[in-house]
Formats: C-alpha cells, sequence, structure tokens
C-alpha cells in the first residue's frame, strides 16, 4: 500500500517511538530521510548490540526493528552552514518526526514554529516523555514503572516486573501516527500544516485500559497476579501440560469454560456453584486453577492444542522467538532484504477494488550516511 508515495518525512528522531513511526510511513510509500549526529555515531541504538553481534557494523539488531526503508544523512545542526542544509530539506518536505524534551527543539531552531515558516503546510510530529512544558526526559522503562505497569506486572508472590519490549514506545509511536493521519486529511482538507504532540506518559495512561477504570470506577486497585485476567477466570491463566510444555488458555464465557470442563473430564465444574459463573470463578480463581492445573497434566501440548481448536476454545503454546517465526503465520508480517531480516511496523492488509494490494518493499536499515 503506497498511498503516501509522493510523501517526505524527515526523521530528527532517535531510538524507539519516533523511529518507529518513521518506518511505519515508509511502508505506506513515503521516502524517509533520518537525519543524525555524526558526533554521537548517529541513532544510539546504533551501539546497543547483544554480545553476540559483529562489534563493527552501524546496524544492530535493535536499530534494524524501526529503520527499514530510510535513509541516512549525518547533518550537526548545531553549525549554522550544516543547520541549513536542513532547512532546504524542509522546503519539500511533508513530515517532520521528532522526540526532543521539551525545549531543546528552540535552542537547536528546529522548533514547528522554525520550520513552519520555512515550509506553511509541514505536519510536526513530537514525542516528548512528559508533555510540552516538562522537561524532564522520558524513558520507557521509568514511565512503565510510574503509570503502574510494573506495579501491575509479575506473579502475586514475587517483584515487581518490567515488560520485556519497550511497550510504551511503542504505543506513544501509534498515538502519534493516528494524530498524523488525522493531520493528513485535515491538511488534504485545508492546505494547512499542524503540531502534533503525544507524550510517553499519557499515552501509557491512556493505554491502562480495564487495569484503569478497574480504579476510577470500582475503587480496586490492581495487584500482580501474574499472567491471569483480575476480570475474567480462567484468562491468561498458563498450565503444564503431560510433556512439560505450557499452554495459555483463554476462556471468555460461561458456555466455553463449561465445554472446556467437558474436555478436560471435569464436567462437574461447570455445575459447582463456586464455578458456574465468571464472577463466581473470580472469586474462587485459586481453588478452580488447582483443579484445572492437575487436569491439564494428563495431555500432551500438540494433541490438547488441537482439540481445544476443535471445540473453539482460544489456547495456545508459550512459545520462545525460535517457535514464534516458524509459524506460518508469521511470514505475513516478515520483511527481507538480501541477508537481513526484520518485521514491519504495519500490518493492515487492505482490497481495493478487485484484489488484495500487496505491501511495500523495504531496503534494508541504512548503515550511517548511507
Amino acid at each position: 500500500m503506497q498511498i503516501l508515495r509522493n510523501c517526505k518525512v524527515i526523521e530528527l528522531a532517535t531510538v524507539l517511538a519516533a523511529p518507529a513511526v518513521g518506518q511505519f510511513l515508509a511502508e505506506l510509500g513515503a521516502e524517509v530521510l533520518k537525519i543524525e549526529n555524526p558526533n554521537t555515531g548517529g541513532d544510539v541504538t546504533r551501539s546497543w548490540k547483544l554480545a553476540s553481534e559483529n562489534p563493527e557494523t552501524t546496524i544492530s539488531a535493535y536499530f534494524s526493528s524501526v529503520n527499514w526503508g530510510k535513509k541516512s544523512l549525518c547533518l550537526d545542526i548545531t553549525q549554522a552552514d550544516e543547520l541549513a542544509q536542513l532547512y532546504e530539506l524542509v522546503k519539500t518536505a511533508d513530515i517532520i518526526l521528532v522526540n526532543y524534551k521539551a525545549g531543546d527543539a528552540e535552542k537547536l531552531k528546529v522548533s514547528y514554529q522554525d520550520l513552519q515558516r520555512i515550509n506553511p503546510k509541514l505536519i510536526y510530529g513530537h514525542i516528548t516523555g512528559y508533555g510540552l512544558q516538562n522537561q524532564k526526559v522520558g524513558y520507557d522503562a521509568v514511565i512503565q514503572a510510574e503509570a503502574g505497569f510494573i506495579y501491575m506486572n509479575g506473579e502475586a508472590s514475587g517483584n515487581p516486573v518490567k515488560m520485556p519490549v519497550a511497550l510504551i514506545d511503542l504505543l506513544a509511536a501509534h498515538h502519534l501516527k493516528e494524530g498524523l493521519l488525522v493531520s493528513w486529511v485535515h491538511r488534504l482538507q485545508t492546505g494547512e500544516g499542524s503540531y502534533v504532540a503525544v507524550s510517553l506518559f499519557e499515552a501509557a495512561l491512556a493505554s491502562l485500559a480495564n487495569q484503569a477504570t478497574n480504579w476510577l470506577v470500582a475503587g480496586k486497585i490492581p495487584q500482580r497476579i501474574g499472567s491471569e485476567h483480575p476480570n475474567i477466570v480462567p484468562y491468561g491463566n498458563i498450565f503444564m501440560t503431560k510433556d512439560q510444555s505450557a499452554i495459555l488458555i483463554a476462556v471468555g464465557n460461561d458456555k466455553q469454560f463449561k465445554e472446556l470442563c467437558q474436555l478436560l473430564q471435569l464436567p462437574h465444574l461447570a455445575t459447582d456453584e463456586k464455578f458456574s459463573t465468571n464472577q463466581q470463578r473470580v472469586r474462587h480463581r485459586q481453588e478452580l486453577n488447582g483443579s484445572l492445573a492437575k487436569a491439564f497434566l494428563s495431555f500432551e501440548k500438540t494433541t490438547l492444542l488441537l482439540q481445544l481448536e476443535k471445540i473453539k476454545i482460544p489456547a495456545g503454546g508459550v512459545n520462545s522467538m525460535q517457535e514464534v517465526f516458524e509459524n506460518p503465520e508469521s511470514h505475513a508480517v516478515l520483511l527481507k532484504d538480501k541477508e537481513m531480516t526484520g518485521i514491519r511496523n504495519f500490518v493492515a492488509q487492505f482490497f481495493v477494488g478487485k484484489e488484495w494490494v500487496q505491501p511495500k518493499e523495504l531496503t534494508a536499515p541504512p548503515a550511517l550516511e548511507q
């Protein structure tokens, strides 16, 4: 889908959130130019390498997660002549992406006001940590803690745990994508540019969903319950099978629970007053979990998953990353260029006219200054 094939994007951003938006725009057909600081070796994630990675390359596994389809240009915009080069590029740009903390864009003379004077139709996307008035630098892990995610995450008997991906960065990226697309529609209608600002902290709060309303509406502070769901049982529960494999189930209603009990040869649980309704199962989750755990140990993983699928009980194996990408369903989101493989940021599929529109093929993440 190359609906943005005539769109020019300048990315003055590093790390994950805003660069993820840049790759998203590239996947829609936009031309994305990543401006990098030559004094720091470019985007800091170029150096965030696993011990097993090549120390000589400027393309780390982390960097490659959100930088497909871009070109790289090094400019030191603290120097007048190189800032002037950037200004020339801005004249024909459509979208600018930045992730400066409050006040820094003004100091560097690349604020919305600075660049909008050069190009009035410019759409300026800005990700901050805590908003336009707060100069505190935003880090995903810190905001996971501050926004309540880490407090809720982990086993009941264990310590709070950070999520294994920078989810707040990715959520903020999605919010900025939405704002930019709304601004693009606005520009098509009026010819006007826009300033779109998203903070990591607000994106995190907006994504708390039912966990936030469990407190705001019901006065219940969410606690750590492992992978289980506070409002539905058994949902998110992980059980071990006979062959010592882990299966997660997600029973969403009483009918599914009854069918699960039949399969596990525990029909009496479905009619037991303590478990017959979801609200009762929430009250008695520990007792129910014990009975289910014993039953799962009578089945092998592959056989049980096939039986669960047959009776339409949502369930899946707890997969390693290798197992994830051995699944044929994962192949549609892969990006490939010579010897490098990555993942798409945008996975919507479009049927236009009489055929499915194929996603754009992207070049591999650029080496510094490529």
